[in-house]
């Protein structure tokens, strides 16, 4: 069930929303070869606990994994997809990083993730940043009451599939704000049995592009939560959480 959010609650996951924002920004400047995953999120997690807010991936139970995700940032590198375990890896000069946070702040959540180079990384690697980033902007710009869920999805995959690129078929994007994900399924792709939404003011929506190089397919390692491309190839990460309003939308997480 798609629940909307009142004009209140949107205003203060915009409040956290904006904390959640500052802290990725602060992480990123961080982000240097020879900085370990697990220093990062030492810092995320710092940041948050000053932020008056609460790590909404700290210790989250999937039913799909063997143990609770135990950080704050999910820190995913060149071929891992998105829920990278941070620990003593050492970033180096031509990786490519996801980083993905969620804020708990006054009962209400938000969601954002952005994938960052380090260092001098190659063309591709670039291309493929400036292209998850983009299938996000251009799937948020055509987010309005009244507009069909799937016609957003078409827009990502367009984006991405022009590019020569591939978008994560077995993940979605996800409603927010209550919880940490809530309906509806967003794919970035049109097909499959995912039931269509026609978007209305109050909805609160984390819309994120997981973008492959080479093939789609993905798998999961024996950890139980970091996923990577099965081909090994490169993949990037954007998200923002997005309020639908009655103008259009509104991004909640900058």
């Amino acid at each position: 069930m798609i629940k909307s959010k009142t004009k209140r609650e949107i205003e203060i996951m915009k409040e956290g929303g904006k904390i959640l924002a500052g802290v990725l920004d602060s992480v990123i400047k961080k982000v240097k070869p020879g900085i370990t995953t697990g220093e990062l999120n030492e810092y995320a997690e710092e940041l948050i606990d000053r932020s008056g807010g609460t790590a909404s991936f700290k210790n989250y139970d999937a039913p799909w994994a063997p143990h609770p995700y135990p950080a704050a940032l999910c820190i995913s590198v060149n071929d891992e997809v998105v829920h990278g375990i941070p620990s003593e890896r050492i970033l180096k000069d031509g990786d490519i990083v996801g980083l993905d946070c969620g804020l708990e702040y006054k009962g209400l959540f938000t969601d954002m993730a952005r994938t960052v180079a380090v260092g001098k990384v190659s063309k591709e690697a670039y291309k493929l940043i400036d292209t998850t980033q983009d299938a996000l902007m251009a799937g948020i710009e055509a987010l309005a009451p009244g507009i069909k869920l799937s016609e957003i999805s078409k827009i990502i995959q367009d984006k991405v599939e022009k590019a020569g690129f591939s978008a994560v078929k077995q993940l979605v994007g996800h409603g927010v704000g209550y919880k940490a994900h809530e309906d509806p399924q967003i794919p970035n792709y049109v097909g499959g049995s995912f039931p269509e939404v026609i978007l209305k003011s109050g909805m609160c929506l984390a819309i994120e592009p997981m973008v492959n190089v080479g093939g789609w397919e993905i798998e999961t390692l024996e950890d139980g939560w970091t996923i990577v491309t099965k081909d090994g190839s490169l993949s990037g990460h954007f998200e923002h959480t997005v309020a639908i309003t009655d103008e259009g939308y509104e991004i909640l997480t900058q």
